[in-house]
């Protein structure tokens, strides 16, 4: 399997978290951040340079070779489905999850959510608040191919606001935040 490499979704939650991690890093400078699909490690790289410790910089992903990366890199990251490996609370949390349904051209873990599309994202908003500090943010992307029902349904465990969009040619992007 290869690494997700950065494209329009990666530069998308980058330019998110360029905008949102300063506000919060004035209230808490020693914030315990966490990438769960880090892939190439693009985005733990936008992280550390808005001024979070590298030591306070954590990350999965469930791709060996991507875990690697980020190692290469020199942030810490180990090999996980989701949460399954984790341990502590984050007072951020990231996910550029695969949100396409599964179709007979592409299955690959990188960017098949399953089935439906939506069956990861599910998961981990299932997990996700067991490893949130309690002033703690979520930032997750999503796309217009994504399926909403069961989602908006499990957005209820948490406080919900559009964090940006993004229009692309062939879809629209969203990142959410959640609390």
């Amino acid at each position: 399997m290869s690494i997700y490499e950065p494209s329009e979704d990666s530069f998308f939650i980058s330019e998110i978290l360029r905008k949102q991690i300063p506000k919060i890093l004035k209230k808490n400078i020693n914030l315990k951040f966490l990438e769960i699909g880090a892939g190439s490690g693009f985005n733990l790289k936008t992280t550390e340079s808005l001024g979070i410790k590298k030591q306070n910089i954590f990350s999965c992903d469930i791709n060996t070779d991507a875990v690697k990366q980020c190692k290469s890199l020199g942030f810490r990251c180990i090999k996980s489905d989701l949460f399954s490996k984790i341990t502590g609370k984050y007072h951020i949390i990231i996910f550029n999850p695969p949100y396409l349904p599964d179709d007979r051209f592409d299955k690959e873990k990188d960017t098949s959510g399953g089935k439906n599309g939506d069956e990861i994202i599910l998961k981990f908003l299932k997990q996700a608040k067991n490893y949130l500090e309690q002033d703690g943010r979520i930032f997750l992307l999503m796309s217009s191919f994504t399926p909403m029902k069961r989602i908006k349904k499990e957005f209820g465990n948490y406080q919900v606001k559009l964090i940006g969009k993004e229009k692309l040619f062939f879809e629209e992007l969203f990142v959410w935040g959640l609390k």
